[in-house]
């Protein structure tokens, strides 16, 4: 929750400091090396365990009657399933598990920072990042792979007047090495702006006068963010289905 600090007879708020990265074993401040166990590695690794928990042991038994386990672990399958076909067609179905993978960290990453006292992971950019660039390194290098030189015809817009050709080209070009910085910040942005929002209010909500107002307006955000860490999580997966369609069918 936000900080409350008598300063002039004001209130201070610091809705960033949620977002600090600090060892678990620690202090704010304490050096942080590459083996260091931080909030962050802490919060990544309860993603994982949570997604195994979901996919795998809710599923082990496999009973004909599905608990509520099962049940949602096979709509989500079968709704990452049906998006990748329908976006990428049927030769993007051996891909599924890939996009699979990242649909369900990102949803299981996004609703875990929204419990109280954790850490959302996935509004760090260094997060998003490594995401958006592994999306775009693989489908990049799958282009080519797939296609060869012609995987260069996505940015030659053959339907257009000849004379803009060139322009258009220059523009597919840039829009396409800006897709891996969207695509990251995006879902980063997304996630913090939300979380920055929901600590100032629940500061407001420590101060009598204005704390019903508060309270209702942290409520009402709380709600929103349930929804906007479900739609961050389809948004990053049914781009990462176009730019996968991209590379299996370059051609305008």
């Amino acid at each position: 929750m936000a900080d409350e600090a008598k300063s002039g007879g004001g209130l201070e708020f610091h809705p960033m400091d949620q977002f600090i990265v600090k060892p678990w074993f620690g202090e704010v401040g304490d050096p942080v090396h590459w083996y260091t166990i931080t909030n962050v590695t802490v919060w990544l690794a309860l993603a994982v365990l949570a997604i195994l928990g979901l996919m795998v042991l809710t599923t082990s038994k496999r009973a004909v009657v599905p608990g509520k386990g099962q049940s949602i672990a096979e709509l989500m399958y079968g709704f990452v399933y049906k998006m990748v076909e329908d976006v990428t067609g049927k030769d993007g179905i051996k891909y599924f598990p890939y996009i699979m993978t990242l649909f369900m960290f990102i949803l299981c990453a996004n609703f875990l920072g929204l419990i109280p006292m954790s850490f959302t992971t996935t509004s760090h950019i260094a997060v998003t990042a490594i995401l958006g660039f592994g999306v775009f390194f693989a489908v990049t290098i799958l282009g080519f792979v797939k296609n060869g030189a012609s995987f260069l015809g996505l940015f030659w817009v053959s339907s257009a007047p000849l004379p803009l050709r060139p322009v258009l080209a220059i523009i597919e070009i840039i829009s396409y090495f800006v897709r891996p910085v969207s695509h990251s910040i995006r879902l980063a942005g997304n996630m913090m702006a939300g979380h920055a929002v929901l600590k100032v209010f629940a500061g407001f909500a420590q101060v009598a006068a204005i704390a019903p107002v508060a309270i209702i307006g942290v409520m009402a955000i709380y709600g929103l963010e349930v929804l906007v860490s479900a739609i961050q999580a389809y948004v990053f997966t049914i781009l990462t289905c176009v730019y996968l369609k991209d590379a299996l069918h370059p051609h305008h």
